[in-house]
């Protein structure tokens, strides 16, 4: 059996832990796991499109770069873990791709959602992330624990594996944390994530010492050097694009 284009199958990798958990596309998240093991790629491209949070940023991303297709895996790499083709989008198209989406349902945490993008917020799934779901909001008025949970866990992590055993990939990684109203990267923790499910799975297989790439509990991919500075870098300006906001602002909704 041949192998499937790449963007696809790379879509299907991180948008399968959200989606697994009922976040995010299709209810049934069985079919993305199967059409994944299957190299189904028509049924992928069909999966892809059920994903109202992602999807536009997707299209978003080949438009500003005359890419036809937004499972091209330039565009969905882009947008899960960065590269150049993010330099094409500018603000306004952003800020106005925001406005289209959330301004009627956000209300008046839009000004902050969209105020990141001027701010040096990126393309990037960590934006909205950070910028879009309410968790910041939420933790910045002394909800504590859950939001901040959410945050770490939803954002595209990065981390260093320590050990492979069956299903399951030690990979230490930096946590999140929440100081004197600012987001940040804190320590290093060492926790135990997925690589398949009874031997199924999406990730290609790790070693020990690869750094790769996590979404909730799951790896979804390993890094190349460029593949993580891209990462480090998309997350740093969104984190300080967010922490630039007032202290009083809230960040808006919307999903994943």
């Amino acid at each position: 059996m041949s192998q499937p284009p790449l963007g696809p199958l790379l879509f299907a990798r991180y948008a399968y832990p959200p989606n697994e958990l009922g976040y995010c596309g299709p209810p049934d998240s069985a079919s993305l796991l199967e059409a994944s093991e299957d190299f189904d790629v028509a049924r992928l491209c069909q999966l892809a499109t059920k994903f109202s949070g992602a999807w536009p940023y997707l299209e978003l991303i080949a438009d500003r770069n005359g890419i036809t297709d937004p499972l091209d895996a330039r565009v969905v790499e882009a947008y899960w873990v960065g590269n150049a083709l993010l330099e094409h989008v500018p603000v306004s198209a952003l800020v106005s791709s925001l406005r289209d989406r959330f301004g009627g349902s956000a209300g008046h945490r839009f000004g902050p959602m969209a105020s990141t993008v001027p701010l040096g917020g990126v393309c990037h799934h960590s934006l909205h992330v950070f910028a879009v779901y309410p968790w910041l909001g939420l933790l910045r008025s002394g909800i504590d624990g859950p939001p901040l949970t959410v945050l770490d866990r939803c954002r595209i992590r990065w981390g260093r594996v320590e050990s492979v055993s069956g299903d399951q990939v030690t990979v230490r990684n930096r946590v999140l944390v929440f100081e004197k109203s600012q987001l940040m990267l804190g320590p290093e923790r060492s926790e135990v994530a997925r690589r398949s499910i009874d031997g199924i799975g999406l990730a290609p297989d790790v070693e020990v010492n690869d750094i790769v790439s996590l979404h909730w509990d799951w790896v979804c991919d390993r890094l190349s050097p460029e593949g993580l500075a891209s990462l480090k870098g998309c997350t740093a300006v969104n984190l300080a694009a967010v922490n630039a906001l007032p202290v009083s602002g809230m960040a808006g909704e919307g999903e994943s």
